[in-house]
């Protein structure tokens, strides 16, 4: 069945997705619009997206490196899963869906949402709100996505920005940074 938010095209009796549709938005966030994801980027257009930080018992982030084939920031380490948010979607099914699509992990309902971040720059002007669950793996990486993952001590990602940003994605940067200054210290041991 296709999605309501691409773009399609019929040649014969297949049916060819050529591009997804994001809403547009303005500086507060309130949909004034709708583009495919090429213009949205070439444009410099505010949209939507969100990141998961998913959480092991041992208090291990898991995080995926992104596939070479990704036409933003590829073979960067990155937030568990991260996605646009379709048109007509919200923040909530969006992050259900990039956790189910990225590494197969099904849940019930959102995560739990830890803050947001304003479209800038190190998010490619995207609106971000950021959730956090808790699961223990193994997860199926979808290969068109993800290069590879792997669990990391929160203290340990923090000392690898510091020793080498390049590594990681720049909204992860971005994100790592807030989380590290809202959640106690005592949380961040490792």
């Amino acid at each position: 069945m296709m999605a309501d938010n691409r773009i399609s095209r019929h040649k014969a009796n297949y049916t060819f997705v050529s591009e997804e549709i994001f809403d547009v938005v303005n500086e507060r966030d309130e949909v004034v619009g709708q583009n495919t994801r090429r213009e949205v980027h070439r444009l410099g257009l505010k949209h939507r997206a969100v990141h998961v930080l998913v959480f092991n018992l041992l208090n291990e982030v898991f995080l995926q490196k992104r596939s070479m084939t990704k036409d933003r920031e590829p073979g960067k380490w990155d937030s568990s899963t991260s996605g646009h948010v379709d048109s007509g979607e919200d923040y909530d099914a969006c992050a259900v869906r990039e956790l189910r699509e990225e590494i197969g992990l099904t849940v019930e309902k959102a995560p739990e949402r830890l803050f947001k971040i304003a479209a800038g720059p190190e998010t490619d002007a995207e609106f971000v709100w950021v959730y956090r669950c808790q699961a223990e793996g193994p997860f199926q990486l979808h290969p068109d996505e993800i290069e590879r993952g792997g669990w990391f001590a929160p203290g340990k990602i923090t000392r690898w920005i510091a020793e080498k940003p390049g590594d990681f994605a720049s909204a992860f940067r971005l994100i790592w940074v807030k989380l590290n200054a809202e959640v106690p210290r005592r949380a961040q041991r490792n």
